[in-house]
């Protein structure tokens, strides 16, 4: 598979690389063509899954400093499994908020989330997500 990394120009810095994608489960192994996905996608199909290489820049870079992490609140209909590869990043959550360092591993449930990176370096997630029902 040929990687694909797609940037957003509004956020200078943020890169999320597409490692791999199902469209069913259980996945086939066989050699059978790789599924279409487009390398911006941030959910996996009906039935699948995406695994990603996602680099946050620092908050400053794209919000002027201003840290307003709620703006970028999502939920997902997703089984997420995070481990931080580099740097430091705040996984913010309704309730609250968990300062987490390389090797920090999250597995999210269709929580209602955002990432936040008040450092003053990138940070480099490895997510895992899979299609999930409630």
């Amino acid at each position: 598979m040929r990687l694909r990394v797609f940037v957003r120009l509004r956020a200078p810095g943020y890169f999320s690389t597409l490692i791999w994608a199902t469209d069913a489960t259980p996945a086939r192994i066989d050699g059978a063509s790789e599924p279409a996905c487009p390398p911006h996608a941030l959910y996996p199909p009906p039935g699948g899954s995406l695994c990603r290489i996602v680099t946050f820049p620092p908050d400053r870079a794209f919000r002027g400093g201003v840290r307003a992490p709620h703006v970028a609140m999502q939920q997902t209909r997703t089984l997420d499994f995070c481990i931080v590869l580099e740097g430091e990043i705040t996984l913010v959550l309704d309730t609250e908020e968990v300062e987490l360092k390389p090797g920090d591993t999250v597995v999210q449930r269709g929580a209602s989330h955002a990432w936040s990176n008040s450092s003053d370096r990138p940070c480099t997630l490895a997510i895992s997500s899979h299609d999930a029902t409630c």
